[in-house]
């Protein structure tokens, strides 16, 4: 498939055209953010690992009935992907509380949740993705009750099968943001799942050591992502012995050239 003009470009991927107007290609980029985009690095392989985790995840989510934007995985950092429209809202899940939760409500961290607690937050980076309430998004009219409800199902679904998947591999699924979007079905929109699911968007704890596996470990400076990410790749599966080393080489080659210059 011939990759078109860029349509839009985020903090961890780039959107371009193709000639279905319906799919676009989706490149996951090397870049790393946090805190709202006051940290920024560029890690080598971090692309490559969302792309294929990702993949992954979606692909699963569509066997048990969960509709997303996959079409199918390109190459190592690309992605065909269904063009929908983007229901404005970050759908947190959280299942155990750690992160801005426990510094804005003053929780412990590391509390687990007696059920899962979805919170909203409105995508604008420009405001630093505020937490909205369900009579934001009605009176903003960013989202119908309805479609709202269908997530919330959606939702539930998406975070037990996860929960079981990371827990059968070692793995505690703490929290995870969600995107959302609408798609024209037989002329009706249908409300789809979008964006990515990897280590850019859980955390994900060792079971038995806690350790950190996530995009934490760039947040708060923990040591270098790409060999977690790497762990979690290796953990589902996905990623041969092969793939492994040359990811790591790639991110080690880089190292020594920045360091040598």
């Amino acid at each position: 498939m011939k990759k078109g003009k860029k349509l839009y470009e985020g903090k961890a991927k780039i959107i371009y055209a193709t000639s279905d107007k319906e799919l676009v290609i989706q490149y996951f980029k090397d870049d790393a953010t946090a805190f709202n985009n006051q940290k920024k690095s560029v890690i080598e392989g971090k692309g490559v690992l969302n792309n294929r985790i990702s993949e992954h995840i979606l692909s699963n989510l569509s066997q048990i009935g969960i509709q997303n934007h996959l079409v199918k995985r390109l190459n190592m950092r690309e992605q065909v992907i269904k063009l929908v429209e983007i229901i404005p809202i970050e759908f947190i899940v959280r299942n155990v509380a750690t992160g801005s939760i426990t510094k804005r409500l003053g929780i412990e961290d590391g509390t687990v949740l007696k059920e899962p607690l979805i919170e909203y937050c409105l995508k604008d980076d420009a405001l630093g993705d505020p937490l909205i309430a369900d009579e934001h998004i009605y009176a903003f009219e960013w989202a119908k009750k309805e479609e709202i409800e269908k997530v919330k199902k959606m939702i539930l679904r998406i975070n037990d099968f996860m929960i079981g998947m990371f827990r059968g591999i070692g793995i505690k699924l703490i929290d995870f943001k969600l995107e959302f979007g609408r798609l024209k079905i037989n002329g009706k929109d249908e409300i789809i799942l979008a964006d990515e699911i990897s280590p850019d968007t859980c955390r994900l704890w060792d079971s038995i050591t806690d350790k950190k596996l996530d995009k934490d470990r760039f947040r708060k400076d923990l040591g270098d992502l790409i060999p977690a990410y790497t762990e979690v790749a290796k953990r589902l599966g996905i990623l041969h012995e092969q793939s492994n080393v040359s990811v790591v080489n790639v991110t080690k080659l880089s190292s020594i050239k920045k360091k040598t210059r």
